[in-house]
């Protein structure tokens, strides 16, 4: 960096994730990284992009089982990729990597999610760019949408939302909307939220209470959503005072929390607030014990990841006719 010249000075620094410097020039430090779409060998999922928001040149990338029959219909996932609000995007290998094997264990047809991301573009963005992409996906329910795989192999009355971190977060808010702005033909059955990063302003469980630790929790969500009403807001806090838990648009929920994840009480809390809210579904939690924050995402062959994968996959087709 040039130190002589005051616009390369950092303004704000949330290392390792980002920094953002005087001059408005963000440096994303990690979750940069792209491959593109491909028939993967080891699991014969094939993948490809497509545009669903020409407006801001947005895409998702869909993926396939390849040996799947021409009208066979398979659950339908809608994936929300993590990062915080501000790193990573929907064709990393790291969400490559992860939607190939669930889409090959599970044997579903998935299409993940790229939504523009904080801090040049302010939550709730992500949030509107994330309803588009769901409205674009539900076009397809009459068979006659834009994309073949959708309309040839997706099944609509069995569809799934799930995301990690900010992407659990994001499938949650669907899923809300889904329950307030009904699509027909669109069957939302359940969503799955791995580690949800969702926060507040008095400590659950427990959480820190260190001063210093929740500031920075502040100013990471203050930065990611400058309109925010607070740590209250029920963007980040769905359980807060007159939150819509009950009025979750699916019937099945799964959470996974992590031992050894800041985040973890924060998903009990979400997982006893839900089952208390008058919601009508069935709610389940798992806690990986010994693990950290997306730790199949970094770790994926560990075992634990792979009781995570499998019971995913169960959820997915437990109701597989």
């Amino acid at each position: 960096m040039d130190s002589t010249n005051p616009s390369s000075e950092v303004a704000h620094d949330f290392s390792p994730l980002l920094k953002v410097h005087k001059d408005g020039k963000v440096e994303r430090l990690m979750g940069t990284d792209i491959v593109p779409p491909s028939l993967d060998p080891k699991t014969n999922v094939d993948s490809k992009d497509v545009v669903y928001s020409p407006e801001h040149n947005l895409s998702a990338r869909l993926y396939l089982p390849k040996n799947t029959n021409q009208n066979q219909k398979l659950p339908l996932l809608v994936y929300f990729h993590g990062g915080g609000f501000f790193i990573e995007t929907a064709f990393s290998p790291t969400y490559h990597n992860y939607l190939n094997d669930l889409v090959s264990e599970a044997n579903i047809i998935a299409v993940s999610v790229d939504y523009r991301r904080a801090p040049e573009h302010p939550l709730p963005i992500a949030y509107e760019d994330s309803w588009d992409a769901v409205k674009w996906v539900a076009s397809h329910v009459d068979g006659n949408g834009p994309e073949d795989w959708l309309n040839r192999n997706a099944d609509f009355e069995r569809v799934f939302y799930s995301g990690d971190s900010a992407g659990a977060n994001i499938a949650h808010h669907m899923a809300i909307r889904n329950g307030r702005e009904i699509i027909d033909g669109f069957n939302v059955v359940g969503i799955v939220l791995i580690h949800p990063y969702f926060w507040g302003v008095e400590p659950v469980g427990s959480e820190p209470t260190d001063v210093k630790i929740r500031a920075g929790t502040e100013r990471f969500w203050l930065f990611a959503c400058p309109s925010t009403s607070g740590l209250d807001d029920p963007w980040v806090n769905p359980c807060a005072d007159g939150s819509s838990l009950a009025s979750l648009g699916c019937a099945r929920v799964l959470v996974f929390a992590a031992e050894k994840d800041f985040l973890c009480p924060r998903g009990w809390f979400y997982y006893e607030k839900l089952k208390e809210s008058g919601w009508g579904g069935h709610v389940e939690i798992v806690e990986s014990k010994g693990e950290q924050h997306v730790f199949h995402l970094l770790n994926p062959t560990c075992e634990n990841a792979g009781s995570m994968l499998k019971k995913i996959c169960s959820f997915f087709n437990q109701d597989k006719p």
